[in-house]
């Protein structure tokens, strides 16, 4: 029985996922003995499963072999120019980062009012500016989150005005004024209600009407 090709994707079935692994893991490790018999080579084979089980093979010494291949890897990096020329780009782009890294500390610095002491007039001047740009932005926000926490209450005012105005035709009630007609009402009635209280001190017939 020819078996069929096996399609290189991951197995998503837990079950069949760990058998496959088994099963490859001995052969693999039975292969790497077989070489390094039948060609005399130094072989190293390090394995970790999904769960982190490790499982590994080595003809010699596992720590020299990785030794070996340690310092194999650094001559091949020494004499490599594709290399050399990465790891000096590497090395540049690092040092920009860090003098951008320590500007930024500077700047937070002296906007928390720390370190004034050896700034210039030109220096203070920025650090102001900047402290003005800032504080317009945050009153910007915080007017503007007022404003949305106004309109806000006033859909909430609505919604409970509505409400309250069908529980009242549920109850064959008549719908309170609104707050408005409330307040125009209640000025009215003080207005209407006023007396005179002048303080007039004399004989009677001398008050003037």
């Amino acid at each position: 029985m020819v078996r069929g090709k096996i399609q290189m994707k991951r197995i998503e079935n837990a079950t069949s996922r760990q058998v496959t692994f088994s099963k490859r893991r001995n052969g693999l490790l039975k292969k790497a003995f077989e070489l390094s018999v039948l060609c005399d080579a130094e072989v190293a084979l390090i394995i970790f499963s999904q769960r982190g089980r490790l499982s590994e093979f080595s003809s010699s010494n596992m720590q020299k072999t990785i030794e070996r291949y340690r310092e194999n890897a650094k001559e091949e990096q020494a004499n490599n120019p594709e290399i050399q020329l990465s790891m000096q780009q590497l090395k540049h782009e690092t040092s920009n980062m860090a003098k951008k890294i320590e500007l930024l500390e500077v700047s937070q610095r002296r906007l928390l009012g720390q370190g004034l002491e050896s700034c210039s007039v030109d220096e203070l001047h920025e650090v102001d500016s900047q402290l003005q740009h800032s504080l317009r932005n945050i009153r910007a926000r915080k007017a503007e989150l007022f404003k949305e926490k106004i309109e806000q209450l006033k859909e909430k005012e609505r919604l409970l005005l509505e409400e309250n105005a069908k529980l009242c035709e549920k109850c064959g009630s008549k719908p309170p004024a609104k707050e408005k007609e409330i307040v125009t009402s209640s000025r009215q009635s003080i207005q209407s209600s006023e007396v005179e209280t002048e303080l007039f001190i004399g004989l009677p017939e001398m008050r003037c009407l």
